[in-house]
């Protein structure tokens, strides 16, 4: 009899309780790791577990410690459910069909009164392919306004503009990474590899062991320094003339590739009697890195048979940051190092989605297929896709920042934002939120009611990753499709599914007509179709059955473009653009009053503002606050102490930081990391000051003074 009862229950246990297992991508950085999402499911409760994904075609198995933690912030009971109104200072639970009347009556009297272009869109570098398409659309179609930016802004903008200057095309990485241990030296500049995107340094460490020398260009000697042959420890905000004193060495001491500059490239006369100028030892007096060393690091690059070089947020987040990118796109070009097994340049976005997110729309000046909006024949085209007259469509606005001084002087009255914590992210942040609190209406939809949401007048419950269909550009340039794993929670709804909603209140719903991301990614690959980010021969099917496909792929059967630049450039003639860069010292500079210079950067546990990952309490236990490293000698020359606290102080205001010591930075830097808010937001200081062409801020330099608190 107890062998039965024994039995009995091991059976009703069996039934009431049992796992899942599906496959779905991590939602944060650039990589896009596959994961198994492990669901336990009983009578009273699920859990919820990662394990990697041991078929990741990139990854090979591998997660970081955000990926295992990823799925935690998406179940998380303290998520958005119901929307929300403010009503008398306070946030309260509405019906959706009195949130969207609430909406549609905001919007048409602030346009009827103030113009179409009264109303902003924002969006994030974390959305969906689609829901980048539709909020593009939206903007343009639904509200008609000029004035759509994203986050996205902030992440690879400057390597976008100079790839498009250099190359005639912007795409991530030239070439897949399968193709890095090909390499036989590789530059690292201003890029931690080994903390943002962890999972892809075995293809690092992997070119070492076949050979490789490994240069790291940062101001701090960073995890990645780890696998570097040389470190040049760079003076913030001099990574061009960095490069000009490289390419001094290479050219007068032959290590050009004649025949590929001849046949593939312009502009090389006018770059060699620019380089002819260049004296070493003033280049090494600008930067602080020796002669000796730049000469090192030139002859390892310019001599190796095969090289690669990838740039990230320290090269590219400065006023001269297109600039910046396009000298190390020289040093590509003069040494003919493109277009060939292991031979390349790549951006290391930071965002999830930073790639596909400016292809199809949410960028100021760009409609889908990466189109530009002021070119007559990309706007008809997307006009006759769209099924609106070309003249309905409004011209360019500005940039993210330039949208919230926009707002400050009140040409804008009301913002949409999706996905996005534009008060944490912003530099000069104390504009940021004055300009917020104008407005006089600001809807966001969210996950978690973030510094920003705080503020809206309208707060809607977002979707999460695991209920998100829908399709990712990784760093690679390769389209992932994400299918949804589970319910929405409460009233939660699909973000394409809202902003399609408040089309349709705005009597806009016939041009929104999708029930499904598929539809919404058919009608993107009809729109990108002839463009440069060209995704018409891909389909959800195809996508999965090929673990993902590389853009262009510009007809059906195409099998995708994994290596960039192997016959041609993407300019009319073909060609590659070479220029001369003069140097540009950063828009701040060391001064008595500030003598140090502030730089500012990511951590392994955090992601981007932090709204996921500090809701994430193993990650945010790990790195709870930010922390001013400072070299020991700087601190001792202040007065600091290992542990206490600073105050730190810019020409925008002032915040007090936890001290951490570090022999590992320059002792004229310091370094915090950005992923927090209200008065641990070290945006609050940071210089607005923007690139010419591609509005970049200068997030990675600004001068500080520093006293102990």
């Amino acid at each position: 009899m107890n062998e039965f009862l024994k039995h009995f229950q091991k059976q009703q246990a069996a039934m009431a309780r049992r796992e899942i297992t599906t496959k779905t991508e991590c939602p944060y950085c650039s990589v896009q790791c596959t994961m198994n999402l492990h669901e336990e499911k009983s009578i009273m409760v699920s859990r919820y577990s990662v394990s990697p994904n041991k078929e990741d075609p990139v990854t090979d198995g591998r997660l970081c410690v955000k990926g295992l933690n990823a799925h935690v912030h998406a179940v998380d009971e303290g998520r958005l459910k119901y929307p929300m109104i403010r009503e008398k200072g306070k946030l309260i639970k509405v019906s959706w069909d009195a949130a969207l009347e609430k909406i549609r009556e905001q919007l048409q009297t602030l346009q009827r009164k103030y113009g179409n272009d009264s109303i902003g869109v924002y969006g994030g570098g974390s959305l969906t392919n689609e829901e980048c398409y539709v909020l593009g659309k939206f903007a343009r179609i639904a509200l008609q306004t000029k004035y759509i930016d994203y986050n996205g802004r902030f992440c690879m903008s400057a390597a976008a503009g100079a790839s498009n200057l250099t190359f005639g095309i912007d795409r991530g990485l030239s070439n897949p990474l399968t193709e890095v241990p090909l390499a036989k030296c590789i530059i690292l500049a201003g890029t931690n590899i080994a903390e943002c995107q962890p999972t892809i340094m075995q293809y690092f460490r992997k070119a070492r062991q076949e050979g490789c020398k490994i240069i790291v260009i940062d101001p701090r000697e960073t995890a990645t320094c780890s696998i570097a042959d040389l470190h040049l420890k760079v003076k913030p905000g001099y990574d061009a003339a960095l490069v000009n004193g490289m390419l001094k060495v290479i050219l007068d001491e032959g290590y050009t590739d004649p025949g590929f500059l001849e046949s593939r490239t312009n502009g090389y006369a006018e770059l060699v009697e620019h380089v002819n100028k260049i004296s070493l030892s003033e280049v090494a007096a600008l930067t602080g890195v020796s002669p000796q060393l730049i000469a090192e690091a030139a002859r390892m690059y310019g001599q190796a048979e095969t090289g690669m070089i990838f740039t990230a947020r320290g090269v590219e987040q400065h006023a001269s940051g297109v600039a910046n990118v396009r000298n190390f796109l020289n040093l590509v070009l003069v040494t003919g190092k493109i277009g060939k097994p292991g031979c390349g340049y790549g951006a290391i976005t930071g965002q999830a989605n930073g790639q596909g997110g400016r292809e199809h729309g949410q960028k100021a000046d760009q409609l889908p297929g990466y189109r530009l909006i002021e070119n007559p024949e990309h706007r008809a085209y997307i006009a006759k896709v769209w099924g609106v007259p070309e003249e309905e469509l409004p011209r360019k606005g500005v940039s993210a920042y330039e949208m919230m001084e926009a707002i400050d002087r009140g040409e804008i009255k009301g913002l949409i934002i999706l996905g996005s914590n534009p008060i944490v992210s912003n530099p000069n942040s104390h504009l940021v939120e004055r300009a917020l609190k104008k407005l006089k209406f600001l809807l966001v939809i969210d996950l978690f009611e973030s510094e920003t949401a705080r503020l809206a007048n309208i707060l809607l419950p977002g979707s999460a990753y695991l209920e998100d269909e829908g399709t990712m550009t990784q760093l690679e340039g390769r389209v992932l499709v994400r299918r949804a794993l589970k319910p929405l929670p409460g009233k939660a709804r699909l973000d394409w599914k809202i902003v399609c909603d408040i089309a349709s209140v705005l009597g806009k719903g016939k041009y929104f007509p999708y029930q499904s991301a598929e539809e919404i990614f058919n009608e993107l690959r009809v729109a990108s179709k002839g463009g440069k980010a060209d995704y018409y021969g891909m389909t959800y099917s195809l996508l999965e059955q090929q673990h993902g496909m590389f853009w262009p792929c510009p007809e059906e059967g195409h099998p995708g473009t994994p290596r960039m630049f192997e016959h041609r450039f993407e300019h009319d003639d073909g060609r590659a653009q070479l220029t001369p860069i003069e140097h540009q010292n950063p828009k701040e500079v060391a001064t008595r009053k500030y003598p140090y210079l502030l730089t500012t950067g990511r951590v392994l546990q955090h992601y981007l503002s932090g709204v996921q990952t500090r809701n994430t309490s193993e990650l945010n236990s790990k790195y709870p606050e930010p922390l001013l490293e400072i070299h020991p000698d700087s601190a001792d020359e202040i007065g600091l102490v290992n542990g206490g606290h600073a105050k730190v102080t810019s020409k925008r205001g002032t915040i007090r930081l936890k001290v951490k010591f570090s022999h590992k930075i320059r002792p004229d830097t310091v370094f915090v990391a950005f992923h927090w808010g209200d008065d641990q937001c070290i945006n609050r200081l940071t210089n607005p000051a923007l690139d010419p062409t591609c509005k970049m801020p200068e997030f990675k330099v600004c001068a500080v003074q520093i006293n102990p608190s």
